[in-house]
């Protein structure tokens, strides 16, 4: 996973159509209990490594909605499997798709320090002036 949306986030759903990975739905399919905005599933989110930034806040109209979160890898499984923040998918036939049956790709580059304080994508990559 590498990027959370925040309450900050107005609902909008630019970034649903933008995803490349589908990892990303809107409120109404959140499966989060309380789910009340735009939620990215971690087991999906590959945070377009292969762009400049991440599609999902290069739509976004809401200044830091959008925040990087720890790497999807087995280093981090008892991170996701724990939060609360997030509800991990359940497959059919692998079982849950935690990190450690499903990593994803990550943003070297953004530190594990920026990561764990949730900063803004679009201050780390100079999206906002």
């Amino acid at each position: 996973m590498a990027v959370l949306i925040t309450d900050s986030c107005i609902n909008c759903d630019n970034c649903i159509d933008e995803c490349p990975a589908t990892a990303i739905v809107g409120a109404d399919d959140s499966p989060l209990e309380d789910g009340s905005f735009t939620y990215v599933k971690p087991e999906k989110c590959i945070e377009c490594v292969d762009a400049a930034v991440p599609k999902c806040a290069d739509v976004c109209p809401t200044e830091d909605c959008i925040v990087w979160d720890m790497p999807y890898t087995e280093e981090y499984e008892d991170y996701f499997v724990q939060s609360e923040n997030y509800t991990i998918r359940v497959h059919k036939k692998k079982g849950m798709l935690t990190p450690s049956v499903q990593p994803r790709p990550f943003r070297e580059s953004i530190s594990l320090d920026d990561r764990d304080t949730h900063v803004s994508v679009g201050q780390t990559l100079k999206l906002y002036n």
